[in-house]
């Protein structure tokens, strides 16, 4: 990477989040490729179909070879805490966790639970985290009740990483703006 793409990693929580496609992981990665350290990528993904199989699979394939891989479904605290202090840890992506724990019938109270386990977790961390989120709640509002459920958990577990996060950006189509505290504009 030459010196004027360099871009740095602050230490604590970076939250990065926005629509699908717009450059989430790919911006995770430059700032995992930007530490010096040893870098831990925590997956939660899993291959319900081809196309997911084959998105895994690129993810993957783009990540350096020496970084460290946690695949897991819902145990993401637990995944946190096996990573070395010195290491700068990705979350990706907390869509997929909170769409995992639904699925495995967590209600809102477990998944409050959940969430400030990890916000603990992560806040405690010396080195840098990096997580990545989709913002799902800029469109209609959900038909089913399950789906409105959905949006209404991740909206949850995003403010409270948010809140947590020592910066908050937000992609779409590839660029990048960053979010300020409510508590920073007022």
């Amino acid at each position: 990477m030459t010196e004027e793409n360099q871009i740095s990693v602050p230490n604590g929580i970076t939250l990065i989040t926005g629509g699908a496609r717009s450059g989430k992981s790919g911006l995770a990665q430059r700032l995992g490729q930007s530490w010096d350290g040893p870098v831990w990528v925590i997956a939660t993904a899993t291959a319900g179909d081809a196309d997911m199989a084959a998105r895994i699979e690129r993810h993957k394939n783009e990540r350096p070879k020496e970084w460290v891989t946690a695949e897991t479904t819902l145990t993401v605290t637990s995944a946190f805490k096996k990573a070395p202090d010195n290491a700068l840890v990705i979350l990706d992506c907390v869509t997929m966790w909170v769409s995992n724990c639904l699925c495995n019938e967590f209600d809102v109270v477990k998944m409050e639970r959940e969430t400030l386990a990890l916000v603990s977790t992560v806040s405690q961390r010396e080195a840098p985290v990096v997580i990545v989120t989709n913002e799902v709640g800029l469109g209609i509002v959900p038909e089913t009740e399950i789906a409105r459920l959905y949006q209404d958990m991740l909206g949850r577990v995003n403010q409270a990483l948010a809140q947590a996060s020592e910066r908050v950006l937000f992609l779409s189509a590839g660029r990048v703006t960053q979010l300020e505290k409510i508590e920073d504009v007022f």
